[in-house]
């Protein structure tokens, strides 16, 4: 069936600005200017107000580095800018302000949608459909690529008994069509041109009866007129190259999506020059210092020699600076404004402002390597049959005093950043570690939430407060487990940590089990109300002690004990985010999560009804429902709804936290996937600081731009952690592969297709034209499913090719290899055995 794809808004670099050449803002003599000079913040104020100009924050495609995008004003789609020219000099996360020049200098979009289509008497179907390799949600080509597309167009012809087509035009003469299609499209020169050849195609066939499905539409053509904040570091990792002849090296860097950069000799190695192949290896970091309008490169200085690529270390180091994360050790000065008189005991004037709970049964569940316990749990039996169960929050804030030199540190660094073999914390290890973590048998300041509740998870009364807690014992997630998958079970002292006598084992057991029933009955009330989760697998490592190098990886496991933490931990948040907006309408530190984009959520369920799966997009809870409902019953149910949530997961947009008085209308302060009016962050303030914001409840305006900078640095510290597991998991390939493993196909483009590698959680791509072995490929598609078959030359050359159909599901077999490239690996997808096609 012929389907309309909506294109995105693409806006090209083909053009030049109409902004006022006659000011030639920033021009620099006779030498050419690459760039269009930005407007001043007046012209900008201006244009915003009037609607003339579009801000948002920029994303470069990482694997199409001459792609970018920011969000359409009605946040429904994805601003499309094509070329390094169109970005004018923004990086990837600058918050940018961009241009629509005037109609006449837009351009036609080929690219993205069927133009026609004809039907004949023998009832066959034959439709001018142009078709690219896209990999990035709406990209368009080149106006090369364009051309060609339309000089090569062909009637493609495909037998069907019955065309699914309604027929809205019908006429027996070409001439009339011809005059319908010209009526119908735009009167542009573009247009034109392919009309011309729509004509060609036509008088060639022998169609009787016809249909125009869509005139051609016109795309936006734009450019970065303005940078309001420059959110990337402007540092890069890479490696330098020497150009002889030239008073400058070349900075080359890893991440494509930032320019190279001229780096003056005099500030490359000694021995650069003379030994340039010393440093081939060798990993730098680089900052952008300049990047004038008149030239391709930046120009920067070196910041710092990392050491030789492919080591885990130089690597790590690479990232953090690359991603701004603050890893240095902390001044004296912020050391100074914690306690000095150690081991440090609670005052007793703030003794006697707190609520003692020292005497009742409170426990930590964490990971087994856990040394910052920022939460600890309780749970006690009433006489009428409900429990008191408590939430009890390490109290930061009573250290962290606003306005010091560690506030300023901490509200800096907005996040602890978690990497496989270690952890960039957002407070000193003195307060993270031992002040503030619910170490086991010690007197500990914390806030507290507590309810009286049901066993079926009903809310009868809350209370909020700051105490005083002493945590019996620190359990891990495994202990925990243990006491949920044996409930009769007498456990000993020998099989948990030491436990404070004052509560034996047996009652901390039943407490365990007191709350996992609970969590299981909040659990299924919140999806039966419309929550969503969409678990994606993580992989783990196990490390070397010593050398902190990887000798395994498994995909983590998410069971009961961590659910039961889970679910006491949301409610928590939420409560508070409900009594901080009772109290403080207007300074509530809030997190919203808004819904997906509506038109990526549209084109996934045209895709899955045309795939087969019965899925309901309209609600957080519709998805949670169809995502669990079996997708097959064999082995690779599990993996199938694993492609299925990667594909949800993709129209899905950030939480984001913001203020409460800055945002007026309620309505956007809904959390999405939780499907709760109110949400926020309260129960980690060890390592965030919106938490220790919602335990202070600071000022709206400082609330709302620390808001921006925690989102910043939550986006980066997840990133950082993504990368650092990438790190190790190509040294693990190099060290212990190749690794076989079966993939499930997730995507299909036309000459490529991506992977999840099922027995490691990881995701690749595989090139087609890197297959050995691979006779030819072809691409087709069918409204929003792509197929490619693959020809395999036959092992015996008097048999004939061998044909493997690759979609989404599809079962490959594949080994992961290590590149020649330091870190890196590769997917080579496996010769297909006969008898499994």
């Amino acid at each position: 069936m012929l389907e309309w794809k909506h294109s995105l808004y693409a806006f090209s670099s083909s053009t030049n600005s109409p902004a006022d050449k006659s000011k030639n803002r920033g021009g620099r003599g006779s030498k050419k200017q690459v760039f269009e000079s930005y407007m001043t913040s007046e012209e900008v104020s201006h244009g915003l107000k009037r609607g003339e100009l579009i801000q948002g924050q920029l994303r470069i495609n990482p694997k199409k580095y001459h792609e970018a995008f920011i969000p359409s004003p009605d946040d429904t789609r994805d601003i499309f800018l094509d070329g390094i020219v169109a970005r004018n000099r923004a990086l990837n996360g600058d918050i940018v302000v961009v241009q629509v020049l005037p109609r006449e200098q837009w351009k036609v979009d080929y690219t993205v949608m069927y133009i026609f289509s004809c039907i004949n008497t023998t009832g066959s179907i034959l439709t001018f459909v142009p078709q690219s390799d896209t990999d990035c949600e709406g990209a368009s080509e080149s106006d090369t690529q364009r051309e060609n597309t339309v000089q090569k167009a062909q009637m493609k012809t495909a037998r069907t008994p019955r065309p699914d087509v309604i027929m809205e035009d019908q006429c027996s003469d070409q001439d009339e069509l011809i005059r319908k299609v010209q009526n119908t499209t735009l009167t542009d020169t573009g247009t034109q041109q392919f009309v011309t050849c729509a004509k060609d195609i036509l008088k060639n066939t022998q169609a009787l009866d016809f249909k125009v499905i869509t005139p051609l539409t016109l795309s936006f053509v734009c450019q970065v007129v303005y940078i309001v904040e420059k959110k990337h570091s402007r540092a890069a990792t890479g490696f330098l190259k020497f150009l002889p002849d030239k008073p400058f090296a070349m900075f080359s860097p890893v991440d494509h999506r930032v320019p190279r950069i001229n780096v003056q000799l005099a500030d490359c190695p000694e021995d650069f020059c003379s030994r340039p192949g010393d440093y081939t290896n060798t990993l730098f970091i680089c900052r952008i210092t300049y990047w004038a309008a008149d030239s391709n490169f930046a120009e920067g200085q070196l910041a710092k020699t990392l050491g030789q690529a492919g080591e885990i270390e130089p690597e790590t180091e690479g990232i953090l600076i690359e991603y701004d994360v603050d890893f240095s050790e902390f001044s004296d000065e912020v050391l100074g404004c914690l306690p000095k008189n150690l081991p440090w005991t609670i005052p007793p004037e703030e003794m006697r402002q707190r609520r003692d709970l020292r005497k009742e049964c409170i426990f930590t569940i964490d990971p087994a390597t856990a040394r910052d316990l920022d939460d600890a749990l309780s749970c006690k039996q009433l006489p009428d049959g409900n429990f008191e169960v408590g939430v009890h929050i390490a109290d930061v804030s009573y250290f962290v005093e606003e306005g010091n030199a560690l506030d300023a540190i901490a509200s800096q660094r907005a996040t602890s950043v978690y990497m496989v073999q270690k952890v960039i914390p957002m407070l000193p290890r003195l307060l993270c570690e031992e002040l503030c973590s619910l170490n086991p048998l010690t007197d500990r300041l914390t806030f507290s939430v507590i309810w009286k509740i049901t066993p079926e998870g009903k809310i009868l009364s809350e209370w909020f407060g700051r105490s005083v807690i002493r945590s019996s014992v620190k359990l891990s997630y495994d202990h925990a487990q243990s006491m949920i998958e044996a409930p009769e079970k007498m456990f000993s002292a020998a099989e948990l940590p030491p436990v404070d006598p004052e509560h034996p084992i047996d009652e901390i057991h039943q407490a365990v089990l007191n709350l996992h029933s609970i969590a299981k009955n909040l659990r299924s009330q919140r999806f039966s109300g419309g929550a969503l989760r969409l678990d994606q697998l993580k992989l783990s490592f196990t490390l070397d002690k010593e050398t902190m190098m990887p000798q395994g990886c498994y995909v983590y496991q998410y069971r009961d004990s961590n659910k039961l933490v889970e679910e006491f931990m949301l409610l928590a948040n939420i409560a508070t985010a409900h009594h901080i907006h009772r109290r403080f309408p207007e300074l509530a530190l809030l997190r919203r999560h808004p819904p997906p984009k509506a038109k990526m959520v549209d084109e996934l369920q045209e895709l899955c009804d045309q795939l087969g799966i019965d899925i309901d997009l309209s609600s957080a809870g519709a998805l949670n429902k169809s995502l669990n409902t079996t997708l097959g019953d064999d082995e690779y149910s599990p993996a199938r709804k694993e492609v299925l949530t990667h594909m949800c997961s993709r129209p899905m947009q950030m939480a984001l936290y913001f203020c409460s008085g800055v945002l007026k209308q309620e309505q956007f302060f809904k959390h999405y996937a939780l499907n709760v009016p109110l949400y926020t962050h309260f129960t980690s303030p060890i390592r965030r600081y919106a938490d220790i914001i919602v335990h202070r409840l600071l000022a709206s305006s400082l609330i709302q731009k620390q808001a921006s900078h925690c989102n910043d640095k939550k986006t980066l510290s997840k990133r950082v952690q993504e990368l650092s597991s990438e790190l190790f998991f190509g040294v693990f390939v190099k060290d212990c592969g190749p690794l076989d493993s079966e993939a499930m196909v997730m995507g299909v483009l036309d000459q490529s297709f991506d992977v999840l590698v099922l027995k490691y959680g990881v995701q690749k791509r595989i090139y087609c034209k890197s297959i050995t072995g691979l006779a030819s490929f072809h691409h087709h598609k069918v409204g929003k499913k792509s197929e490619l078959t693959l020809v395999w030359i036959p092992e015996d050359p008097e048999k004939p090719p061998v044909e493997q159909v690759i979609s989404i599901f599809t079962l490959v077999e594949v080994q992961l290899k290590a590149d020649s490239a330091p870190m890196k690996y590769s997917a080579v997808l496996k010769r297909p055995e006969e008898n499994e096609l």
